[in-house]
Formats: C-alpha cells, sequence, structure tokens
C-alpha cells in the first residue's frame, strides 16, 4: 500500500497526548456549560450547572434527517426522556470535502428546544459498529489516502486503519466544524449536553492492523505511561509491545492506536466548544474473559483494556457499554467491569425489549449518570432479535413509566446519587432475592413474584402460583439515603423488606413512617398519603405502577 504525503503515519505516545491537553474552557452564556465532575470516585453530568441523570431514547440509525424527526419527538414524548440520543454522520455534513451542510444540526437543535429535551449527539465518523460506512464517499473510497487495515495473513480488512494523518486530519477537521457550528447556535440554551466521539470503533475479524506501517510502530518501545498503568499485567518494565505484554500485545497496540486517535479528535473538539466526550462499546463477552481478540471488537474500549483507554485518551470523560444481552447475569457483570472509580457508569445502548426495562433500577442505584436504550422512534424499523419486534407505542410501554418516576426527582436523584449513597438491583432472571447492605445499622432483602399481602410460606404449597405476568422478569428497586434513619426507596414489581443491621441487632426494629409521594419542580417532598398496616406488615411491595416512597426506620429497647 502506498503512502503519500497525504497520509503521513502517525506515531501516537506521551508526546502526543500531552500535545492534546486542553485548556477548560468558560463561556460567557447565560447557562453554564455541561460539564463531566468526578470526585472522590463519583461521577455526574452537570447541566445548568446542578447533577443531571441522562433518561435517554435513541433514535434508530437512519432517523438523523428533518423530515423523519416527525416520527422521532412522539416516541422521546411518550417514553418521558429527558434527551434525545441521535447520530450526525459525518458524510452529513461533509459531503463535499471542505463544504459543510448543518441544516439538520439546526433542525435538531431547535426541535430538541420545542419538545423540551436535551441532546446527545453520536458522532458517526470514521468509525460506526467499526466500519467506515458513515465517512463521506470521498473518504471510504480513497484507500490510497485514507487506507485499511491489513489483515494478517495480508488480506484488507473492511475497516479504516488509525495510523495515518490523513484520516485523523480529515475526521477532526469535520467534528471542529461540528463543535464550532454548536457553539455558534448553542452557547446560551445549551441543548446539547453530551457527544459520543465515533461510535464502537475497533475491528472484527483481526486483532490489529498488520500492514508494514503499524508492524514498524509495533516495534517501536511501549509508552512508560502505560506499563505502569497495567502493573501486574506488563510482563517487563520496559520494550516493544511483545516483550512487554506478550499474547495481549496485539489487541493492546491496537487499543492504544484507536484510543489515540479517538482522543485527538475528542481534544480538538473540546478547543473549540468543550463539551463533555465519551466513547461507547461494542462489548467483549462479560462472562469469557478468554474469548479471543477479533471475535469481538478489538482494539475498542472493551473492558479487558480500559485501562489502556485511560492512558492514551484522557480526553474521553468516560467510557460506556453497548448492552444488548438481555441475561441479568451478563448484564450485571458488564455494569461491574465499567463501574470504576475513574470510570462513569452509563448505559450508552442498550435493547428495547420490555426485559431490558428493569435494568435501570441497577444502573441508576449503582452511581449510573444514564441510561440510554436503542430504537426510539416510530419510523417503522426493529432491529429484533436485539430489541422488540414492536413499531409502535408498544415500544415505549415497558420503559415510559420508570422514566417518569426517575424523571420526576431527576434533578434529587442525581445530587443524592453523586454527594451520597445509593443502592439498586434489578430483578434475575431466576426472580432469586437480592440483599441490600445500608451499612451497620441498616440492610434490606428484595424479592420477587410476591402477592401484595402476607408471607410465601403461608401458601407452602403454592397452589395459588405467582402474580399473573410474573414469570417474566420486570422489577427493581432503588435506594437513596437521605440520613442515617431515612431513605427513599424506588420500586416497581417488588418487594423491599427492611432489617436491622449489626449496630442494631439488639434493638427491636420498625417502620417508624412510610410515606407515598414526589417530589415538585422545585425538588421538595410532596407527601400523598401514608402507608401503614396492610401497605407495611410484610413489607413495602411495589406492583406494575411504578411509586416512590419516604421510608423513615426506627429502633427501640428491648
Amino acid at each position: 500500500m502506498g503512502i503519500g504525503k497525504a497520509c503521513r503515519v502517525i506515531t501516537f505516545g506521551l508526546a502526543a497526548t500531552a500535545l492534546s491537553m486542553i485548556p477548560a474552557y468558560v463561556w460567557a452564556a447565560d447557562k453554564p456549560i455541561p460539564q463531566f465532575v468526578q470526585k472522590n470516585g463519583k461521577h455526574t453530568l452537570m447541566v445548568d450547572g446542578a447533577p443531571f441523570v441522562i433518561l435517554g431514547g435513541q433514535a434508530n440509525n437512519s432517523s438523523n434527517y428533518p423530515d423523519t424527526l416527525a416520527k422521532v419527538w412522539p416516541a422521546i414524548k411518550d417514553v418521558n426522556a429527558n434527551t434525545l440520543v441521535i447520530p450526525v454522520a459525518w458524510e452529513q455534513i461533509e459531503p463535499t470535502e471542505g463544504k459543510f451542510d448543518f441544516s439538520f444540526v439546526d433542525t435538531l437543535v431547535k426541535e430538541a428546544r420545542a419538545n423540551n429535551v436535551r441532546l446527545s449527539i453520536l458522532w458517526f465518523g470514521t468509525w460506526k459498529n467499526t466500519g467506515p460506512s458513515y465517512t463521506p464517499s470521498w473518504v471510504k473510497l480513497d484507500n490510497k489516502r485514507f487506507p485499511r487495515l491489513t489483515n494478517k495473513d495480508g488480506s484488507l480488512s473492511y475497516a479504516l486503519s488509525p495510523h495515518y494523518k490523513a484520516t485523523l486530519d480529515a475526521d477532526k477537521k469535520a467534528y471542529v466544524a461540528l463543535m464550532n457550528h454548536i457553539k455558534a447556535i448553542d452557547t446560551a440554551e445549551r441543548t446539547v449536553v453530551l457527544m459520543q466521539v465515533e461510535n464502537e470503533v475497533g475491528v472484527y475479524g483481526t486483532e490489529r492492523d498488520y500492514s508494514a506501517v503499524a508492524n514498524k510502530l509495533f516495534a517501536q518501545p511501549v509508552p512508560p505511561a502505560l506499563i505502569k498503568q497495567m502493573g501486574d499485567r506488563a510482563l517487563k518494565k520496559s520494550g516493544t509491545w511483545s516483550e512487554v505484554f506478550g499474547k495481549h500485545a496485539d489487541e493492546y497496540f491496537h487499543a492504544w492506536h484507536m484510543a489515540a486517535f479517538c482522543n485527538e479528535v475528542a481534544a480538538a473538539g473540546k478547543s473549540a466548544y468543550p463539551l463533555p466526550a465519551y466513547m461507547n462499546a461494542a462489548l467483549k463477552d462479560p462472562l469469557n474473559p478468554e474469548q479471543p481478540a477479533g471475535s469481538y471488537a478489538s482494539g475498542g474500549p472493551t473492558y479487558n483494556v480500559i485501562d489502556v483507554y485511560k492512558v492514551a485518551a484522557p480526553q474521553i470523560d468516560f467510557l460506556a457499554p453497548d448492552l444488548y444481552s438481555p441475561g441479568s447475569q451478563s448484564y450485571e457483570a458488564t455494569l461491574k467491569w465499567y463501574k470504576r472509580p475513574d470510570n462513569a457508569l452509563y448505559v450508552a445502548e442498550s435493547g428495547n425489549k420490555p426485559t431490558y426495562a428493569r435494568f435501570i433500577f441497577s444502573v441508576l442505584g449503582q452511581q449510573g449518570i444514564g441510561f440510554d436504550p436503542f430504537g426510539f422512534d416510530y419510523t417503522g424499523y426493529s432491529n429484533y432479535p436485539l430489541g422488540t419486534t414492536e413499531t409502535d407505542r408498544k415500544i415505549v410501554e415497558p420503559f415510559a413509566p420508570l422514566y417518569k418516576l426517575f424523571g420526576d426527582m431527576n434533578r434529587v436523584w442525581a445530587k443524592l446519587s453523586f454527594e451520597g449513597q445509593v443502592w439498586g438491583v434489578s430483578e434475575p432472571d431466576d426472580h432469586s432475592a437480592q440483599t441490600l447492605d445500608f451499612g451497620s445499622k441498616w440492610n434490606a432483602k428484595v424479592t420477587y413474584r410476591q402477592w401484595q399481602f402476607g408471607l410465601p410460606e403461608w401458601d407452602k404449597d403454592n397452589k395459588n402460583g405467582f402474580p399473573e405476568g410474573s414469570d417474566v422478569p420486570s422489577g427493581g428497586i432503588a435506594v437513596a439515603k437521605l440520613s442515617d434513619n431515612e431513605f427513599l426507596v424506588a420500586g416497581h414489581n417488588a418487594r423491599i423488606s427492611f432489617g436491622a443491621g449489626p449496630a442494631n441487632k439488639d434493638k427491636g426494629m420498625l417502620l417508624d413512617r412510610v410515606e407515598e409521594g414526589h417530589y415538585d419542580a422545585d425538588g421538595k417532598w410532596v407527601m400523598q398519603r401514608v402507608w401503614n398496616g396492610d401497605q407495611t406488615d410484610y413489607g413495602l411491595n411495589f406492583k406494575d405502577q411504578p411509586r416512590l416512597l419516604k421510608v423513615r426506620l426506627g429502633t427501640y429497647e428491648k
């Protein structure tokens, strides 16, 4: 493959990373710019100067055109989303090199304001689902100027290589133009709150680029900062990629260069308009650490290379999983991989089958900053079997009540999650019970498939069976600590039974007061009624209508 002047090799390393660091900018505007904030291992997205949880609805890939938006907004409204997540494609804004068309962006922002929702924009640039399909024709058809990867056997890959300056410069130029335009039209309103840089980067079918250019880089020393970050995973304290990382060298090398490329794009965009930026991951099986690279998107921000990205891409604020495995064990395992003190938990994509809705309790109960299922519009498209077969309002029905539950207290929950303590569980596939540990004083047991009244052991032979519809997992509980003895409890199709922890083991405990209510627009608690008697004697039972309770626990001397 020929390498001309317009196709110089990019050598990413610490120097490149250092050069890409940019200062924080503050824009004079009516509203503060959205910010991603980390403190004491917790994270939040600040919107209008206060913590904000994204309750997102992601439109289908080809819904990013003005005429199609009319079929998007009704679904976003019906699902009670506060944020539309939608792509802006490179081919869309720069069909001819150097000539930009932002008419769709103008329409999108204007209509988002009219529909009272925020925007998270997905940049479909060099990579979308690892491929170049959303690049302009002048990019994807010019393999000399914008080379693809070379597979190990010498054949040409479908995916563009991250090792060429021409590709980086062209992508970066378009992304900066987009960010400058968003700044020009949205500095006062701050409708756009988040940017995704590229989409599901990596490559299938090979671990990395095996071109002569890539092989030359592969033979160079590993950056010292990466060796330090990888700890025991580094076989040596210095050396080439093969010497330092052994069997993982190919994937780590590719991840480093993919991350560094995307970091350069993000940094350039932030220098124009510093919105928070993240990347999403096409997943490696969370239950199979030995899954071979290339059978998943090698080089993308999969859980096994998060540390590589943290060193190579400091301008990427967080890495987020795309979750299309409906099994609870796999889903929950992925959340644990991505919830880290140095990485915010955010579900960038998730299936829109009814069974996925319950996982909002796990995500937000584990300090997640957002939940964003895919496929919310009424364009008639269904991505079954990853998503539902439905294409009309039935799509949103399992999600809408839960979005309303958390949407009505969005700012309250976001603040409690960032500044306090929260917990959350979703119903496992086998409906098994779960335990929540609130510290030394209190704990709780969460159970499913319960009748609203009484105890299961009253019907030992299960003659009456289970509540109708409870065979399909749908329940969940999320709890936030308000004070030592007071908790906010959100629930759906589940029972929570509070118990005494070690510090209260010698005391009697009771539910001192249980209020059902909601938060008003000013974030003040509005009590609607008090639960007592049958409603509290056998745990707090949440059925198919999600509810919010304020629970005060008490003790007495025995």
